[in-house]
């Protein structure tokens, strides 16, 4: 599969020499849907906004369709979308307006059956009369993907889609997104919702400080960084783990029933099998076994803690 989007050492850098980004290397497919994640701060709009020629980068190059960005603006422009954190809508005009409106930006001659298709897709047909302070927040957010789809987009940017939606309507919208990636839109999305990255994407790319600092499919991520929880229920409480147990580090619940033990999938150091045998060994009787895979909101943590702490280090040889 080709790439749609091409970032060769992109860094951005503001008049105070705080880098926002820095040598930013990244490829997407297209066809896919991309998350990219990390914490408020990271980077993440800015890299957005840079790509999609709201902000200049200083040095690098982005090619979207093998187009330089820069040199062919107008053009990868018109096959770009962006879906804005703020909810910038002319709040006096009719849905229809908005969305028809932003065709016309892109130099696209009207199609009203076009914006019929997209607007009945987005259920916001039967308020396409509607003025926008009329409508909800959530509904408001539709008419942003609206317009930002209303040019027909190869390619759709997605800031923070659904910030400050209750959890409901943030489901609906990750059904929104998995349509419009099934009618053959590729999509990058920030977020710092662990659950949408993890419900959603393909692929996952870390930033934090502006810098990526992990790329990978999503379901090899958490296989590769993740940990997984034994949970072994027994028949009787016990009051304190001790005897072969206490090499394992479980720790008890609060009913003293449930003993949970935590490993990495990739480590040697704990055999199943053995620790099994151990809880025999103790006396204990099982009466029931779970695993638990790790989250990728745990892998995050992990990853974002790992590279402060090597930002950490650097500042300290730097001051040898």
């Amino acid at each position: 599969m080709k790439n749609i989007l091409e970032i060769n050492n992109v860094t951005k850098f503001y008049k105070n020499s705080v880098k926002a980004l820095e040598n930013v290397n990244l490829n997407i497919k297209e066809g896919e849907i991309f998350a990219l994640l990390g914490p408020n701060g990271a980077g993440k709009s800015t890299l957005i906004n840079s790509i999609c020629g709201i902000v200049n980068f200083n040095t690098g190059t982005i090619k979207i369709n093998n187009m330089d960005i820069v040199k062919n603006y107008r053009t990868t422009r018109k096959i770009t979308g962006i879906v804005p954190q703020e909810l910038n809508l002319e709040s006096f005009e009719t849905v229809w307006n908005n969305v028809n409106y932003s065709r016309g930006l892109f130099g696209k001659k009207p199609d009203h059956n076009y914006i019929e298709k997209l607007l009945k897709q987005l259920s916001l047909w039967d308020k396409k009369d509607n003025k926008i302070k009329e409508l909800s927040g959530g509904m408001k957010r539709r008419v942003l993907i609206a317009k930002a789809l209303s040019h027909q987009p190869k390619l759709l940017f997605l800031d923070e889609p659904t910030a400050s939606v209750d959890v409901e309507l943030r489901k609906d919208m990750w059904d929104v997104v998995k349509k419009l990636n099934e009618d053959g839109v590729t999509i990058i999305l920030t977020t710092h919702y662990i659950e949408e990255a993890e419900e959603l994407s393909d692929r996952v790319a870390v930033i934090n400080d502006g810098k990526i600092i992990l790329v990978d499919e999503k379901d090899k991520l958490i296989k590769k960084l993740g940990e997984k929880t034994i949970k072994i229920e027994l028949f009787e409480p016990i009051e304190k783990i001790n005897g072969n147990l206490s090499k394992y580090n479980f720790t008890l619940d609060q009913t003293n029933k449930i003993i949970s033990h935590t490993y990495n999938l990739n480590s040697n150091t704990t055999d199943i099998t053995e620790l099994l045998n151990d809880v025999k060994k103790d006396g204990y009787k099982i009466k029931d076994i779970n695993t638990e895979p790790s989250s990728l909101e745990e892998i995050f943590i992990k990853l974002i803690q790992e590279n402060n702490n090597e930002l950490v280090r650097e500042i300290g040889r730097a001051h040898v």
